[in-house]
């Protein structure tokens, strides 16, 4: 439904904390960033399987930037 509007997802983060720290790197790039959460995650502060599940949406003009800020780095 986001995505109609012009959001994309770019991230699914596991458990609020996580959502939370994607959500604040792309904030200090001035990037804005919805959470949207499933089921309890929104209720309640579940952190395992489907239920902790949040997803991390920004604006589709942003998507390349946020992708970029947010993957992990490579390990040598």
């Amino acid at each position: 439904m986001a995505e109609k509007f012009g959001w994309v997802v770019v991230e699914t983060a596991h458990g609020e904390l996580e959502a939370n720290v994607l959500k604040s790197i792309l904030e200090a790039e001035e990037i804005p960033v919805l959470l949207q959460a499933k089921g309890g995650a929104s209720v309640y502060t579940f952190s395992i399987g489907k239920l902790g599940e949040i997803k991390v949406l920004v604006p589709k003009a942003f998507e390349e930037q946020a992708k970029e800020l947010i993957k992990p780095e490579e390990q040598p």
